[in-house]
């Protein structure tokens, strides 16, 4: 059987099944990508990424996975396509998070409760927010030109990034809400993608404008 036809719902339904050796080693080719990227892009929030910290934080991701017989992803729910992907990158967004949090927490003497990976798995959305074809690929980058020039507002970084965590990931505004770094309630992640959807809309109507005006 060649592993790499099988869809991301049938490899892992064969992963958690069978144990096949051969089976997780595609999960890991598959998936592995997605988990560093993740993982270098968090962790140059705080410092300069170095490989063994990211090797330490993907190995930290799969074992979060593999906790309790794989319990979060045997109650995995695949409501879409894509939906492991998008549950697999707020995993190891939290796995990051933690271990700064970690640190910073040994200077201060403080402590917050980690998220529970059942509790991410459940907020995930039931339909992708994202489609695959090429108009939207057009307007996605004309989305990410848009919000490019509002770069230096205040916090316009995070809501960009919860922007994109929401309409490119298709993840929920709670699931956004559980990332650390976001600082904001369920309602204040609901706020910023209202008040982001309609400065991209604003945005968009005068590149339209400005390109009709061009025309003629």
């Amino acid at each position: 059987m060649d592993l790499s036809t099988l869809s991301a719902q049938e490899l892992l339904q064969l992963c958690l099944e069978s144990e096949d050796e051969a089976a997780w080693s595609e999960f890991v080719r598959r998936f592995q990508p997605v988990i560093a990227g993740v993982v270098i892009k968090r962790v140059r929030r705080y410092v300069s990424p170095n490989p063994g910290l990211v090797d330490d934080l993907v190995q930290d991701t799969y074992l979060k996975l593999c906790a309790n017989d794989f319990k979060a992803l045997r109650r995995f729910d695949f409501r879409h396509e894509n939906a492991l992907f998008g549950f697999l990158k707020v995993i190891a967004i939290n796995v990051a998070e933690d271990h700064f949090r970690r640190d910073e927490n040994e200077k201060r003497g403080g402590g917050r409760t980690q998220v529970d990976l059942e509790t991410v798995a459940a907020t995930l959305p039931a339909k992708s927010s994202l489609s695959d074809d090429a108009e939207r690929a057009i307007l996605l980058d004309e989305v990410k030109q848009c919000l490019e020039t509002q770069a230096t507002e205040p916090n316009f970084m995070r809501d960009c990034e919860i922007f994109w965590l929401y309409y490119r990931q298709g993840l929920t505004a709670k699931a956004i809400s559980e990332i650390p770094s976001i600082g904001l309630t369920v309602k204040g992640v609901e706020s910023t993608l209202l008040r982001m959807t309609r400065l991209v809309k604003a945005m968009l109507s005068q590149r339209e404008l400005r390109r009709k005006a061009s025309l003629g």
